[in-house]
């Protein structure tokens, strides 16, 4: 894949894709189901995540769903029917190649530079829960509704990295008893536990979060980078070598350009204007 891969460039044909000023939006787009996700968008999603990598013109990501609905997770006769099949045919190799695709969308929207900001209304259940966790910042509605509903049709809570993700942004006892339970989280407890970074009202959901990815598209976008890559690698580091780690990816920092344009801006008393190099 070329490394000055354009993500305008990309056509996924399970949602909708659009690039504006460096900030690319996912919208997941079957509203009459509320956006359920299905085989062909599990992989698409994956593999549009995995392309960002290389995107040239896209600094910020914003994934929402179309209506009044964020993701009703898999689809029950796309998704859940052929899995049923499956395991009457004994196919655990096929079974396991789908729980494996379902995890590396997750691997790739972590391993993807740039933050991802989910706007999230109305139902966001099972793997739409998912996605909202692996996103960097959420921007939730009152009438926001998160569900890890797994436990609910006979599987287990531990999806696509639930156990490992949930717990750092909520609390482990907190994760627990939506993953052994499968109850909704209302959109004030979401807030008041972290999950969420913020209540919006539902006319303003999608504008305040572009505000908000404008914003960040504006700062130092490999400063950026590198802090979301600094996030993931140090949740299996001890203190020492978090701070060592901290202290090369900061030495690199101060390499870029956009380090020197914020101190010649300071001196100035301007605004830096980045340019993320």
């Amino acid at each position: 894949m070329k490394a000055n891969l354009r993500g305008r460039d990309l056509a996924p044909a399970s949602f909708r894709w659009n690039v504006e000023n460096g900030v690319g939006t996912i919208t997941l787009s079957r509203p009459e189901r509320k956006n359920p996700l299905t085989f062909e968008s599990y992989a698409e999603l994956r593999d549009t995540f995995h392309a960002l990598r290389l995107a040239t013109d896209v600094t910020v990501l914003i994934l929402t769903g179309d209506g009044d609905d964020f993701c009703s997770g898999g689809d029950v006769h796309d998704i859940i029917g052929p899995l049923i099949e499956m395991r009457q045919r004994k196919a655990m190799d096929e079974l396991l190649a789908f729980t494996r695709m379902t995890g590396d969308l997750v691997k790739a929207m972590r391993a993807c530079p740039q933050p991802i900001i989910a706007a999230i209304d109305g139902v966001c259940a099972g793997a739409g829960a998912i996605l909202a966790m692996a996103s960097d910042l959420r921007l939730g509605t009152p009438a926001a509704r998160v569900a890890f509903l797994f436990t609910r049709v006979g599987l287990a809570g531990c999806d696509m990295g639930a156990c490992a993700v949930l717990p750092r942004l909520i609390g482990q006892g907190r994760a627990a008893e939506l993953l052994f339970t499968g109850r909704s989280m209302s959109a004030e407890e979401g807030e008041r536990w972290g999950f969420f970074n913020r209540l919006v009202d539902a006319a303003t959901l999608l504008d305040d979060a572009r505000d908000l990815a404008a914003q960040l598209a504006a700062g130092p976008n490999f400063a950026h980078a590198m802090t979301k890559t600094m996030l993931n690698q140090e949740w299996n580091m001890g203190l020492d070598q978090a701070i060592e780690a901290e202290a090369q990816a900061q030495a690199i920092c101060m390499q870029t350009a956009d380090f020197e344009r914020a101190y010649h801006a300071f001196v100035a008393k301007q605004k830096p204007l980045f340019e993320g190099d």
